[in-house]
This record gives C-alpha cells, sequence and structure tokens, in this order.
C-alpha cells in the first residue's frame, strides 16, 4: 500500500493537534492530502501552516477527492455520528475524536432537560449504528482516546501485566478551568459538559484497563456492571466571592462543570472518575491504579523534567507553556513535548498503520460505544439518584 491520505474535517484546536503531529510523522509515508472547515479562512491557514494539499469546501467535495484513505474528524460532538457515517458509506476508514457520539436533541428547546433515560437510548442507538456501518462498509472505525496511547498508561499497562496482581481500584481524574470551545457550553453542541468532554479520557482508560487485566488472566475482559453518578454546575459560586472576579468559565447553558462517578466491575472491583471544570493551574489528568501487590501513579499533564520561575507573565509572553494554566508568572512546569506526552504520536501511528496492515487500532469503535454506554448511564443515575445497571441499560435498546 503506497502513502495514506488523510482528509482533515474541522480546523480548530484539535484539528491543529492532528495536523502538527501527521506533519511530523509524515516520514513514514502519510499524506495530507485534505482539510474542510465551516470556516474557510480557517481550513486555509492551518493548510499553510502544515503544507495540506488542498482545501475543500465541504465534507462533500473532500469525500469525492482521489486519495483520501481517512477522515479525521476533529469537529464538534454533535457532528460526529452523522459526518462519521457519511465518511464510512463512502469507503473511508474514520478517525473520531472523544466522545464517539451522544445524544444532541430532537428538537426540543431545553436539550439537557430531557429526560436521560431517552438521552441514554438515544445515544447507544447512534452508537449502535456507527459501528455496524464501519463494520458492513469494512472500513475502520478509530477511536481517538489519547490517554491509552500515553508514554505513562503504556507503561503502567506493562507493570500491571508484570506484576501479576488483582486491580482493586482505579482513580482517575480530568479536570479544566474550562473549554477552548463554545460548542462545550451546551447540551445540543456537546452531549453533556464536564463528563462527556473530559470524563471521557479516565472512563476509556479504566475501561481499556480492567478488559487488559481479565484478558490476561483468564482470557476474558472484566466488563463494568453497574455505574453510580452525581452531576453539577458548581461555577456559579465562584462570582459570590468579595472582589467579585470569577477565574473559571463562568457562561454554561445547561451543562454541568462538576461530575462524579463510581464505575462497578464484575469481578466487584471499582473504578471513579472525576472531572470538573472549576480546576485552576492548568490541567489535572491523573489516573491511580491501585492493586493487590503494587500502586502506580499516572500524571499525564505535568512533568517536572523542566521547572521554570519568572517574576511576572510578560517574560514568558510568546512562548508556550502547558495547555490552560491561567498565568505564566510564578513557577511552572512547561512541558517538553506535550504531543507526545499525551499519547497524540502513538495514537495517530497506530490508526495509520492499522490501516496500512488491516489490522485492529488499540482504540477502536466498540470502546467509543462502551464509554458511551457509561456516561449517560452515569447522567441517568445522577437523575433518578440510584444505582444503573449496565444490562438493564441494553436491555432498553
Amino acid at each position: 500500500m503506497g502513502s495514506i491520505g488523510v482528509g482533515i474535517v474541522g480546523a480548530g484546536f484539535v484539528a491543529d493537534i492532528h495536523a502538527r503531529v501527521y506533519a511530523e510523522l509524515a516520514g513514514q509515508d502519510i499524506r495530507l492530502a485534505a482539510v474542510t472547515s465551516r470556516t474557510k479562512a480557517k481550513a486555509t491557514r492551518l493548510a499553510e501552516r502544515y503544507a495540506i494539499e488542498r482545501v475543500a469546501d465541504d465534507l462533500e467535495e473532500m469525500l469525492q477527492l482521489p486519495g483520501i484513505d481517512v477522515i479525521d474528524l476533529c469537529v464538534p460532538n454533535q457532528l460526529h455520528s452523522r459526518y462519521g457515517i457519511q465518511a464510512m458509506k463512502a469507503g473511508k476508514h474514520i478517525i473520531c475524536e472523544k466522545p464517539l457520539t451522544g445524544y444532541f436533541g430532537a428538537g426540543e428547546e431545553a436539550t439537557g432537560a430531557t429526560p436521560k433515560g431517552q438521552m441514554l437510548t438515544a445515544a447507544l442507538q447512534s452508537a449502535n449504528e456507527m459501528v455496524a456501518v464501519a463494520e458492513a462498509n469494512h472500513v475502520k472505525l478509530m477511536y481517538a482516546e489519547n490517554w491509552l496511547y500515553s508514554p505513562a498508561l503504556q507503561k503502567a499497562k506493562r507493570l500491571i501485566k508484570a506484576s501479576g496482581g488483582a486491580i482493586f481500584e482505579l482513580r482517575g481524574e480530568e479536570s479544566h478551568h474550562g473549554s477552548h470551545s463554545t460548542a462545550a457550553k451546551q447540551w445540543r453542541t456537546s452531549g453533556g459538559g464536564s463528563l462527556i468532554r473530559l470524563g471521557s479520557h479516565p472512563i476509556g482508560a479504566i475501561l481499556h484497563l480492567k478488559a487488559c487485566e481479565g484478558i490476561w488472566r483468564d482470557g476474558k475482559p472484566i466488563l463494568p456492571k453497574t455505574v453510580l453518578g452525581d452531576v453539577a454546575n458548581l461555577a456559579p459560586l465562584g462570582t459570590r466571592t468579595n472582589d467579585g472576579k470569577s477565574w473559571v468559565v463562568q457562561d454554561w447553558v445547561d451543562v454541568e462543570s462538576w461530575s462524579q462517578i463510581i464505575i462497578t466491575f464484575d469481578d466487584g472491583s471499582k473504578g471513579t472518575v472525576s472531572a470538573n471544570d472549576i480546576c485552576l493551574g492548568g490541567l489535572k489528568d491523573t489516573l491511580d491504579i491501585y492493586m493487590s501487590n503494587a500502586r502506580l501513579h499516572c500524571n499525564f499533564s505535568r512533568s517536572n523534567t523542566l521547572e521554570a520561575y519568572a517574576p511576572e507573565a510578560s517574560v514568558f509572553e510568546s512562548e508556550y507553556l502547558v495547555e490552560k494554566t491561567e498565568t505564566k508568572a510564578g513557577w511552572s512546569s512547561p512541558s517538553i513535548n506535550e504531543d507526545w506526552f499525551l499519547g497524540y504520536h502513538d495514537e495517530l501511528r497506530d490508526f495509520i498503520e492499522a490501516i496500512r496492515h488491516d489490522r485492529l487500532p488499540l482504540s477502536d469503535g466498540n470502546l467509543g460505544r462502551s464509554v458511551v454506554q457509561v456516561i449517560y448511564s452515569a447522567y441517568l443515575s445522577a437523575e433518578q439518584r440510584r444505582v444503573v445497571e449496565l444490562d438493564e441499560v441494553l436491555e432498553s435498546v
């Protein structure tokens, strides 16, 4: 097989990361063949920055171009299913950013107020359709969960396997002080708040590691059995301080800025996930693994290989330090190579090699579907104040 032609849909924050990594992997027979975006000027700038061959007017035009093997969806969540199915029916492999899909409304005015059981059923049906369309058209649906590919988690997997121990609990968190995107502020474009946008990362990693543990020990994955969740919008509390300032994002429309869930697996072990948009000081991306014979801590967003101090923010004004830090003053831990540290290089390399060698990727549509099931079960749990059995969920779809 010759070079793999990539078409990027979207030209925002994530598209820039993907395009930058593809450009760095270009020696491995990868072609940045085309880009399209709702805002053509942004697509043109991305094409110029990373030598992308062509700017297409829309996805339909991109699908007609010769030499495009895979469509990389870096678009708002509500477009994942529609664009993904359209491209897969055209015979293209798909790289889909997280979450795989979700519930984005059916014409109702207040999407976030829709009963969560209705959301859960619709979101799972959407995920099932995406997986089925990929199978029917003999293309790969690759779920872009970068945590699985981070060097820290990959080493942790090897240590878990080497130890032969049992995992008691996996405790994950991804927290920010807000979002880059206006689409994140409302349910009809995001499919939920901090739980789906941020919690999908630790949920995906936890489901993956428990599945691996079961396969290594007994030849079959350990699967999630129940979910207990709670969500709230705590950001407005920040406006009540005496100084009148709020350092966290405030303009959430109908989504949560705080979430906690507990997953119970069929071996009795636990996965606990925290995800919020009320976290100052840059990202918090961590996974703690408590085992019968070991304890592991993964820190995906912090590294002390370089530490820097500036008496005021202007000292480092022109240089990137780390995502979502509020100030460049004081001590900081500038990321050495954030894309590599967060797993993007190995993620996109795996996807390209899966296409080239016709094999399964490490992270696929089935994992994405499982993450959707857990997230919307947690929303249902929070609404009804009860534990949700995942078998009960499947019976309703």
